[in-house]
């Protein structure tokens, strides 16, 4: 396929194609759309980075329009939604599209689409799918889901956090700042900057020197409800890729004894080159089988500060991942719980007696969230619940929260949609 050559007024028949062909992929397969895309460009190596760039922001305008160019267009047909797309969405004339049509009829509905009225239901009017506003409608204020949607489908910002065993924030915003670099400190991270635009970071020396990491400020007041001092035994349980690990190892100065466990071995693997950049050496990548491994046994009653990020639904992150619309729905939310429970069942026998224990996920959902974390207290009278809000207040972060657990929403506050509750086991508590 040739470079894609986009013009003032249409689209380039080039471009049209790609979008068409890669919204194809995407609906014939279970795959994210990023990884939909990297095996698009790997197939159509001549798209240059200004081409690359154009297919990747109509695409994701596309995903983030997904119940408006659903109702337009069947979504059987890549090609309709694209046009539906750049007619309703995009404000491009049926006259300028008009080229790209290949029979009469298409020509004809898509002639007609500019008089067709879009139903007034909330899940067009908010841009959201039916089963999340059904889910998150009762705990938001009123009128509130429209301001969600609105922050839902807007791009995500571009987030650092200082590795402050290298610098500190006011030096990595200088050191920025010198590189041409326009960001600002975040509003709650007292660990954070944020990114105007979508530089090239990873050509700075500051990052190849490991002074940041990219990661969202929400993400980044986990370390802070976690709270680990420097000569603490913490076990981040779902690690991941390990960012959230990297920032604890921070925060505890490279002492004590940090473990990154997780299930996928290839996710711990894309720990350890940034691990060797961030100059951590208390941090252990551990690969575990489940929550009852025994690598996880042996440790059982000795750690300070456990971490679950748990796996969930990650509507939270509809912003930076709008085909989630797609492929999630609530048949699947059953045994994501029982998966959560479990896991938050294993991790909690970690905790030593005045302990710490943290429950955090990416998601809106109150099942996910605020459910979880009432039915663990209800099971577990030897945890006692902590507030979100002091913890934050200790840390130097004065973020507005509700309650005593921590739910960040993206319309309030700016961040993906986190959720944490903490707890401390009971110093006189024993295990029954």
């Amino acid at each position: 396929m040739k470079p894609a050559n986009g013009s003032e007024r249409g689209i380039s028949p080039f471009l049209f194609a790609g979008w068409v062909e890669a919204l194809r992929a995407l609906l014939a397969e279970s795959r994210p759309a990023d990884q939909v895309l990297h095996h698009f460009f790997r197939e159509n190596p001549s798209w240059g980075g200004r081409d690359r760039s154009l297919l990747t922001e109509h695409f994701y305008t596309l995903l983030r329009h997904w119940e408006v160019v659903t109702v337009l267009a069947p979504v059987t047909s890549a090609r309709r939604l694209v046009l539906a797309c750049l007619q309703r969405v995009m404000g491009r004339s049926a006259r300028d599209l008009q080229a790209l049509c290949q029979s009469d009829d298409e020509r004809q509905w898509l002639f007609a689409l500019p008089a067709q009225r879009l139903p007034e239901e909330p899940a067009v009017q908010a841009l959201l799918p039916n089963w999340l506003l059904d889910a998150v409608m009762p705990v938001l204020k009123e009128g509130e889901w429209l301001d969600l949607g609105r922050a839902l489908r807007t791009p995500a910002p571009l987030d650092l956090r200082v590795n402050t065993l290298k610098t500190d924030r006011d030096g990595l915003l200088k050191d920025l700042q010198s590189a041409g670099i326009e960001l600002e400190p975040t509003p709650w991270s007292p660990w954070g900057l944020r990114v105007k635009g979508r530089p090239d970071l990873q050509r700075l020396r500051c990052f190849k020197e490991g002074h940041f990491e990219v990661q969202d400020e929400g993400s980044q007041l986990l370390s802070a409800l976690v709270g680990p001092r420097r000569r603490d035994m913490v076990v981040d349980f779902c690690a991941g890729a390990g960012g959230k690990s990297l920032h604890l190892g921070a925060l505890m100065q490279n002492q004590g004894r940090l473990y990154a466990f997780d299930v996928a071995a290839h996710r711990l693997d894309r720990l350890k080159p940034r691990l060797k950049r961030a100059g951590l050496s208390n941090l252990m990548p551990v690969v575990i089988a489940h929550e009852n491994d025994d690598r996880v046994r042996r440790l059982h009653g000795k750690i300070d500060r456990v971490l679950v990020d748990a796996p969930c639904s990650g509507t939270g992150t509809l912003r930076r991942n709008p085909d989630l619309r797609l492929r999630q729905d609530m048949q699947g939310l059953p045994s994501l719980l029982d998966k959560q429970r479990g896991i938050l069942e294993g991790a909690a026998r970690l905790v030593k007696p005045g302990g710490r224990l943290v429950y955090a996920t990416c998601s809106l959902l109150p099942a996910e969230n605020h459910d979880q974390a009432r039915a663990f207290t209800e099971r577990h009278p030897e945890f006692e619940c902590l507030s979100a809000q002091a913890l934050l207040a200790a840390s130097g972060v004065n973020c507005p929260l509700e309650g005593d657990v921590m739910q960040l929403w993206p319309q309030r506050h700016g961040t993906d949609g986190f959720f944490a509750a903490v707890w401390q086991r009971r110093v006189e508590a024993t295990e029954g």
